[in-house]
């Protein structure tokens, strides 16, 4: 898995002649990326960008701070700056915090890239993090092939250093905001963020329509924030969290099938699977790896009502590994599963599973513990001469009409082998 991330900050500023966008008074949006980059964070700045594009701010300022993230995102990401029609502003803020990997690209892809003093941006080399991410050499050189192209393009297309931004990739270069300054990495080093609209303004820059923007004073800041959808989707998006959500829902169902009337396990298992799910829609997935993990849960839930003596349940559990070694498409996506975490939740699962179907043959087996034919192989007491014509017997604290296997005397000790008609078939001890 290609691992990078990125953050975002926040500025003003007005268009060419002087005229400012919004009648004299610029708008600038803020929004403010924190962590790993995932489709999450993806959709949090299209929304972003959607509403600065539709108030015609003069500014849109991503306030970055990350380590890195999924490689898919950061394209999509740095395709929605580099064709947006307002100006866009990175500025890794605050002080301490990185640009490292697909931070560092994005940071390059705005029209305006501005650091915080004690921060750093660089160190964008393809780096394999999960299950799959072993690459061949031929594999591994086309990938950061492929992102050392991206880089120097995007740092081109801004007039920005590109034997620095490909020497990011190659060599994972990194460096601190003022050696970025001096080599052309970014544009400004600003403490705080009126600090960055101050230097900025009179700036002019050249959006993807070929206008030349002013930045300028006055301004007014508006906050963007993440909805209740992205905050979800930001916290599951993560392949892991998707997949062992996924996994929760499965057993939590099965256990279900299992043992109906346990509700909590099945209402658990819902909402897992469908949080999973939820995160899938928005992660390249494989759907020969979806079809696999589907007809693993049949496999396994027919093994509860069909005695294969553990052949369905083991090929359901086969095909729920090969399925969850599938799930995702990584081709030049850097998408996959962490080894650690595919393993371990596998063999808790396949644990999980193994009980609950021992339990469900357990409980199929046992004999029935209520109704009358819970009485089969009970001890009881003859309260009179019980012979084939009949009699009664004291079984379980009750007394029952009683058919005895033979002659038995009263105060005999007796075994129920029997229930016809409501009628106790006993013989003596």
């Amino acid at each position: 898995m290609l691992s990078l991330l990125f953050l975002c900050s926040s500025g003003p500023f007005l268009f060419a002649g002087g005229s400012a966008r919004t009648g004299g008074r610029a708008k600038i949006y803020v929004a403010k990326l924190r962590g790993a980059i995932n489709p999450g964070t993806a959709e949090f700045l299209k929304r972003a960008l959607q509403e600065a594009e539709a108030s015609r701010a003069g500014l849109l300022v991503i306030e970055l701070d990350t380590p890195g993230g999924l490689v898919s995102s950061l394209r999509d990401m740095v395709q929605m700056v580099m064709a947006s029609s307002v100006p866009v502003a990175v500025y890794v803020s605050p002080e301490g915090a990185q640009a490292a990997s697909a931070g560092a690209i994005l940071t390059m892809a705005a029209n305006i890239a501005a650091m915080a003093p004690g921060t750093n941006i660089g160190a964008a080399h393809p780096v394999g993090v999960g299950l799959g991410a072993e690459m061949d050499a031929t594999m591994a050189k086309k990938v950061e092939n492929d992102l050392a192209a991206m880089a120097r393009s995007i740092a081109q297309e801004r007039g920005r250093n590109a034997a620095w931004a490909e020497d990011a990739v190659r060599q994972s270069a990194s460096v601190t905001s003022a050696e970025a300054l001096k080599l052309h990495v970014v544009d400004v080093v600003a403490t705080d963020l009126s600090g960055l609209l101050s230097q900025i303004n009179g700036m002019r820059v050249k959006l993807k329509t070929g206008e030349d923007i002013l930045v300028t004073e006055p301004h007014e800041i508006v906050g963007i924030g993440e909805n209740f959808r992205e905050k979800v989707l930001g916290a599951i998006a993560d392949p892991n969290i998707a997949y062992v959500l996924v996994m929760v829902g499965m057993v939590g169902l099965y256990f279900e099938f299992a043992h109906p009337g346990a509700v909590f396990p099945g209402v658990a298992g819902v909402m897992g699977l469908l949080l999973g799910l939820f995160a899938l829609e928005a992660l390249p997935v494989n759907i020969v790896g979806v079809l696999l993990l589907f007809l693993a849960m049949v496999l396994l839930v027919l093994e509860l009502f069909v005695m294969s003596h553990g052949i369905l349940g083991v090929a359901g559990f086969v095909a729920l590994v090969l399925g969850s070694l599938m799930l995702f498409d990584t081709t030049g996506t850097g998408i996959s599963i962490s080894s650690e975490i595919l393993w371990t939740t596998l063999l808790s699962v396949g644990v999980s599973l193994g009980l609950i179907i021992y339990l469900a043959a357990k409980a199929a087996s046992a004999r029935p513990r209520s109704g009358p034919e819970a009485l089969i192989g009970e001890e009881g007491v003859a309260m009179e001469d019980t012979g084939p014509d009949g009699g009664k017997v004291f079984v379980h604290g009750e007394i029952w009409t009683a058919i005895g296997d033979g002659h038995i005397p009263k105060g005999a000790r007796v075994i129920v082998a029997g229930i016809e008609e409501l009628k106790l078939k006993v013989k003596a001890m």
